[in-house]
Order: C-alpha cells, then structure tokens, then sequence
C-alpha cells in the first residue's frame, strides 16, 4: 500500500471479513462498492481473508486488494461468507477463529509498515476493528458495525470487548437507529456516532428494472440460507396461499438450504443457489413481489438493513417485508411496501397475496420503493463517508 506518486491523496487501509472473490460471484459486494466510492478521495486498499478461487491480489476499478492466507488452504472456510453463519452451521470452525485473529493481526501489521495508511476503515467491530485497534494504535480507526457485531455477540466479555474497540476509534457508524442507540449505551459518545447504511448502484438496478419483464405470480426472496432470514416463515406462508397463482425463487445458498428445500417439497419452490449480482438484479426485476421475511436468530442475530432490499427497492419491486430497525426506514407501510411483524406467517401470508392481487397497491408501493432507493444511491452514501474518514483525519490520532 503506497501513496499514488504526486497524488497527494491520503492513504486508506480498509478491513473487512466479507468480500467478493470477484465482481460478481454473488457474494455482497457493500465493501468494495462503498470501497470504490472512497478511492475517489483516498488513495485505497483493502486486506480481506483469503477466500477459494479469488487472486491473492488484484486491483479493481482503482481498489487495490490483498487476501491473507490463515488456515490451511484445505479447511480454510471460515471467512467464506458470514463468519458468524459459518461458526453456528460448524461448530469445528471455532478452530480457526485464533487463526483468523492472529494472521489478520500480522497482515495489518505489515500493510501499515509498507503503506503507512493515514486512517483505516475497519468494517465489523469483531474482529476488523478490534484487530485494527491491537495492530495499529497510532492510526485514526473507524469502524462501521453492520448487525451481527452488535445485534449478537452478546456476551458480557464480547459486550466489553465492543466497547473496549469503540474507545479506541475516531468515530463508529452504523446502518439503522436502533443500532447507534446500543452503541450510545455501550459509552460511545454521539458526536462519535453516526448512521449511515450500505449504498446501492443504481445504474445496474435501473437497466435491470428496464431490461425485465415482470413474471405474473412470481415471488424471489434472496439472501444466505440462514436463520435470521425467515425463509421458512415465508415457504410455510405461501404453502396456505389459495386460489391465487404463485412460484417462489430463492437464490442465495447456506446452511439452512437442505432444510428448506425438505420444507418446500412439492411446492412450486426452485432454489437457485448462489447468483452473481448481474443476474440477481434481473431476477429482483422479474418479481411481482420480493419477500424479506426476516427474524431475529437465537443468537440475536439480525438484519442490520440488507443490501437485498436496497437492490429490490431500487428495481420499483413491490415488497414485503418484517417490521425490523433498518427494514422499516426503508419500506414505509403501504407506501413503499407492506410491513409485518416478524414471525407472523399468517400476516405475511395476507401481505404476500395483496400484493399478488392489488394490482394498484403493488404499482404504487414499487414506485414508492424505487424513491426510496435513490436516497441511498452508493455517490451519496460514499460522499457521508468520505466526509467521516475526512474527519477523522483532522482527529489526529488517537492513543485511547
């Protein structure tokens, strides 16, 4: 990691456990998204695990990116998507945690002896930024909590280790309201708070909205194969659904996905697996509507506010969707789709066939849901972030 020569631009060291192995194989791509829209102030890198079929190094529209080896490449499965779905669908993964820590540990260490990044974005308070913060004292952190980092990891050492990592950074941001209130709770002062969710490109979203012809009856839910995403709430609501035609596709895959093909049996279900982001755009467009049925997990577990439902908002789908912090600031009841308590299969049920047969409510609510989108557009989120990374700079560093 070095300065562009002449550019003059400050150095950004960005963390992150969840990340594409390429532009498009289908894994939430919010970092390097928001990544790229940071490279236009910041001269920038990213360091993320090492995941299979992804180049040790590569640099993507102006986004240098490296992946650490941490485990034997053979078992080396834990930071393959969700760190926290990948430790409940295997409990053996916990081996590869100390790995994880220890390996991110001495990658940051030699990123900020090559690069000498000016501050550093750590997404996810554990273990990013708690890294970040043992690695690298001397540089300004920031940290952006995503939902599973503060919405699980409950226990009171994990509680105390949050709030440990929160001390020693610049600034924290969040994705919903509930979320900085916990981290207000936690001791972290407001002016060193703030909310700003994930973005979405809208360029992709509109020519797919554009391109797509809406499939009568079709419901698409997307999203990892996990407990927190309520599918089977959503199988068990359709399976009730009567005298109005439907099909359901799902794409995404997880370690609920033979559980929830078991339920489906029969059903007019088709599991598509895991679709890069072209073709779950194209798929988000040819839905009458797009069901978000999420639920908090026993671990505590929740949405933070998906990236999924930007991306459906922003091709005009009707949604449905749980009445959760994050969902709610986005779908507005009966303006920009229908809410329902979480869990709630028989009002999901109700949703979901309104919005099959209402053909006035599913036009008006995908224009309200495409509004809502551009608010998030990824310019303007990446320009608040831009101005949080700016800031921090000015902080100067912080020694805790």
């Amino acid at each position: 990691m070095t300065r562009a020569a002449g550019s003059g631009r400050p150095r950004l060291l960005v963390l992150a456990s969840t990340f594409p192995s390429h532009p498009d194989d289908g894994v939430p791509a919010f970092v390097l998204d928001l990544a790229r829209q940071e490279a236009v102030e910041f001269d920038t890198a990213v360091l993320t695990p090492r995941v299979a079929g992804a180049a040790r190094t590569e640099t993507v529209d102006g986004v240098r990116v490296r992946r650490f080896a941490y485990f034997p490449r053979r078992f080396e499965d834990l930071a393959d998507g969700a760190i926290l779905d990948n430790l409940k669908a295997d409990r053996k993964r916990v081996l590869q945690v100390p790995a994880l820590v220890a390996a991110q540990w001495l990658a940051v260490r030699r990123a900020v002896r090559a690069g000498k990044p000016d501050v550093i974005h750590a997404h996810w308070a554990i273990p990013q930024a708690f890294v970040a913060a043992l690695a690298a004292p001397g540089v300004p952190l920031v940290v952006t909590t995503h939902g599973g980092d503060v919405y699980a990891l409950r226990a009171a050492p994990l509680v105390r280790l949050k709030q440990w990592v929160f001390g020693r950074s610049a600034h924290v941001t969040t994705v919903n309201d509930e979320m900085r209130e916990r981290l207000t709770e936690w001791g972290v002062p407001e002016d060193r708070s703030s909310v700003i969710p994930m973005g979405v490109d809208l360029g992709p979203a509109r020519a797919a909205r554009e391109q797509a012809t809406r499939r009568p009856g079709h419901v698409v839910a997307v999203g990892r194969l996990v407990e927190k995403k309520g599918f089977g709430n959503l199988i068990e609501a359709l399976r009730g659904v009567e005298d109005v035609p439907w099909s359901l596709t799902v794409v995404g895959d997880g370690p609920w996905r033979e559980r929830l093909e078991r339920q489906a049996a029969g059903l007019p279900v088709t599991f598509l697996g895991q679709r890069g982001k072209s073709e779950v755009l194209a798929t988000l467009a040819s839905a009458t509507v797009v069901a978000l049925p999420s639920v908090a997990a026993a671990n505590g577990d929740q949405e933070g506010l998906p990236v999924t439902l930007l991306e459906a908002a922003a091709v005009g789908a009707a949604i449905v969707a749980s009445d959760l912090p994050g969902i709610r600031e986005v779908v507005r009841d009966d303006r920009s789709g229908l809410l329902v308590a979480p869990g709630d299969v028989d009002a999901l049920r109700a949703a979901l066939v309104r919005e099959l047969t209402d053909d006035e409510a599913r036009t008006r609510h995908g224009a309200g849901a495409a509004a809502a989108a551009a608010e998030y557009a990824t310019e303007r989120i990446g320009a608040r972030y831009r101005d949080v990374l700016r800031s921090a700079l000015r902080g100067g560093r912080r020694s805790g």
